[in-house]
Parts: structure tokens; C-alpha cells; sequence
């Protein structure tokens, strides 16, 4: 029994460490992945009417505002960018897209993570540059490869007409999420501005990447304190909340699988005590009739069952960290991209999580294990010594 005791402590310590490695490396996956294609924040004209995921409502650059934000402490990066809906051809094969016109300020080492093949667009100093990235959704649909030529067809707003470009893929992205890979095309934003015969001042807003991604709702809300009346700003988990909701239902699935895992790890304790006390019965009995009170009693099961949560909590912990380094360095366990976004189970181990788990289960283990040791009291040490 104390063995199984022993067992059942180690898996459930194991089982928690694990699935806070696990939901914590899928969340911080998936999240540094929607930053590092739009980044943190964006900051960009305040409308009522429009989706900040579609065409934005087009505005001046602004020094103040862009002073404002690279000044600010917790700003990495500040980067411009517009978006325009446009249609990819080629050999009559025909796709919708949002390109995303990207300039010389562009994030490269960011992106270039997503690039499963060629370069990022390089900018010259001509109109635009004739370069687009697509993402491999894009590139199966339309059967074209990095180095390719294809059509982009834009519906131009002003002269209620439509605008014929022949671009040069030079490069090939995948993120992973649908949401972005069946959507998002990337291309030189004076090309749109060409497009829309706007002048050089044009943009659809700033992108902002920050030091620390914790701090995104902070620093969007006191950007917002401070921006003229006609910017807005607005954290990534806005523009995206059915991602960023999604990522929060793994929450809830990390705290059911804790909360199992703790009810088994005290159950078993409690068990493996009251069967101590029984199987002890005699003893008990002995050392009331030479003087030795109740609580001197319990704390004598009291001392044994900790020294069992206690090696229990600590293999359990060598195995929960064990599989979270070996899946962390190796990879092991796969999953399949399509659904889950990540091509593996991505591991990142909070310390502080973890010394809580360790902290929180010998607390626990305690105070349930101070319950079967009361029963301790109603034992008659004469009915106990001739029980048999």
C-alpha cells in the first residue's frame, strides 16, 4: 500500500509537471507566431465602421505618434504596413488575398522563422519593389514555386477599376495557422500605394513588437492615453480574439487535469494512512496504555506518511522534468500541423510553476493527511490490544 501510495504521488506530480510544460510551450507557440507576423500592437486610425483584420482606413504618417511609440520604454520595434484585398493568378488558376505591404522597416528576423523557402522581399530604390512571399497554401493552389511569376489583380478604389501586376515569388512562408496562411500575402507597400495613387506618406498604421509580450494590454492602454484623437491602439489578442480564445480553452484544460491529479494524489494518501492506523491498531493500544497521548500518536503516522508524499513529490518531479527536457531537446511526440498548429508538442517549464506544484502537493498532502490521523483518538487501547 505504500508503495502504491508512493506510485500514485509520483504520477500525479509527473502528470501536472508535464501538462504545465506542455500547455504553456503551445500558448507561448502560438502566440509568439500571430506577434511575429503582426506583431504586438497596432496603432492606426480610429474607425467605427471597419474590421482592423480587413483594409484598413488609409492615414499620414505621423512623426508625434511615431516618436510616442519608439520612445516608449517597452518598445522593441516599430514597423509600417497597409493591406489591400487583391486576387493571385496564374495559368487561369485564381486565389483571394490580403497582401500586406511591408517597407524597409520591416522585422526580417522576426518572419524569417516562417520561410520554408527563398529570402524576404528585398527593397529597392525604383517605385516598388516586383518581389512577393506567399504562403505554401497559396503555392500548392496556384502550382508555383520560389522564382515564379504571378498575377495580382487589385480593385482600384479611385478610378473604380482594375489594376494588372506581374510579380516575382521570392520567397515561400508557413506559419501553420489557416487563418494566416489562406489569407496573408507579402509585398512591397509602395506597390499599393502605386496601386491607390497614394503619396509616400501613406500607411495603414504601425505594427509594434515589444520587449516583453506579458505586457501588451498595459502598454496598449497607456498608448491609448497619450495618441491624438484620431489614432487608436490595439493589442494583437483584439484584432485576433477567436485565436487568443482558443489558447485560453487550454486554461482550462491545464486546471481539470491539475485538479484530477490532486484529488487522486490525496485520496491515495488518505487511503494509505487509515489502512496504517488499522494495520497499527496494536500498536496504537500499547503506547496509550504506557502514557503517550493522541497527538504524540499522529504525529508519529503523521512523520511516516510525509516521508512517503516526500519521495513521492521528488520522482515525481525528476519524472515530470525528465519527459519535459527530453521532449523539449528531442521532439518525440509529433502532432499533426493541420490541426494544432505546431508540427510537435512545444515544452516551456515556468520554475516558479513548477516549485508551486511542489510546494502546493506537500501542503496538501499534509492537511489530508491530518484527517485519518483524529480516528486515532477514538481507539480504546483495550479493545485495540486484544484485537486480533
Amino acid at each position: 500500500m505504500i508503495k502504491l501510495s508512493i506510485i500514485a504521488t509520483t504520477i500525479s506530480v509527473a502528470a501536472m509537471i508535464v501538462t504545465l510544460g506542455f500547455v504553456n510551450g503551445f500558448q507561448k507557440t502560438i502566440s509568439q507566431k500571430i506577434f511575429s507576423f503582426w506583431g504586438n500592437i497596432r496603432v492606426q486610425q480610429y474607425t467605427l465602421d471597419k474590421s482592423l483584420v480587413a483594409e484598413e482606413t488609409v492615414i499620414n504618417k505621423n512623426d508625434t505618434v511615431y516618436s510616442l511609440l519608439k520612445n516608449n520604454p517597452e518598445v522593441l520595434s516599430v514597423q509600417t504596413f497597409a493591406t489591400q484585398s487583391a486576387v493571385l493568378e496564374k495559368k487561369h488558376e485564381i486565389e483571394g488575398v490580403l497582401i500586406k505591404g511591408i517597407d524597409r522597416d520591416f522585422n526580417t528576423n522576426l518572419f524569417s522563422r516562417f520561410l520554408t523557402k527563398g529570402r524576404c522581399i528585398q527593397f529597392t530604390d525604383s517605385v516598388y519593389s516586383k518581389e512577393i512571399i506567399i504562403s505554401e497554401v497559396f503555392a500548392k493552389l496556384l502550382k508555383v514555386d520560389e522564382g515564379d511569376s504571378l498575377h495580382v489583380y487589385f480593385i482600384n478604389n479611385n478610378s473604380a477599376g482594375t489594376v494588372r501586376r506581374s510579380l516575382k515569388v521570392v520567397g515561400i512562408y508557413k506559419t501553420g495557422l489557416e487563418e494566416y496562411d489562406k489569407q496573408f500575402v507579402l509585398t512591397d507597400i509602395n506597390l499599393i500605394r502605386r496601386v491607390n495613387n497614394w503619396d509616400a506618406n501613406k500607411i495603414g498604421g504601425y505594427e509594434i513588437a515589444l520587449k516583453d509580450y506579458h505586457k501588451i494590454d498595459t502598454v496598449s492602454t497607456l498608448l491609448n492615453a497619450v495618441l491624438p484623437s484620431l489614432w487608436v491602439s490595439k493589442s494583437i489578442k483584439d484584432v485576433y480574439p477567436n485565436i487568443f480564445d482558443w489558447l485560453g480553452v487550454q486554461d482550462l484544460n491545464r486546471n481539470i487535469v491539475i485538479i484530477i491529479m490532486s484529488i487522486v494524489s490525496i485520496i491515495n494518501l488518505i487511503t494509505c494512512l487509515l489502512i496504517l492506523i488499522l494495520e497499527r491498531n496494536k500498536m496504537i493500544g500499547i503506547l496509550k496504555s504506557i502514557g503517550a497521548n493522541n497527538w504524540k500518536i499522529q504525529e508519529i503516522f503523521l512523520y511516516n506518511a510525509l516521508f512517503i508524499s516526500v519521495i513521492g513529490i521528488g520522482i515525481g518531479l525528476i519524472a515530470g522534468l525528465g519527459i519535459c527536457f527530453i521532449q523539449q531537446h528531442f521532439g518525440i511526440i509529433k502532432l499533426p500541423e493541420d490541426f494544432y498548429a505546431v508540427s510537435k508538442i512545444e515544452v516551456d517549464l515556468v520554475w516558479w510553476q513548477v516549485i508551486l506544484v511542489a510546494v502546493g502537493t506537500m501542503v496538501m498532502c499534509f492537511l489530508s493527511l491530518i484527517i485519518p490521523t483524529f480516528f486515532i483518538k477514538y481507539i480504546d487501547p483495550i479493545k485495540s490490544l486484544r484485537f486480533k
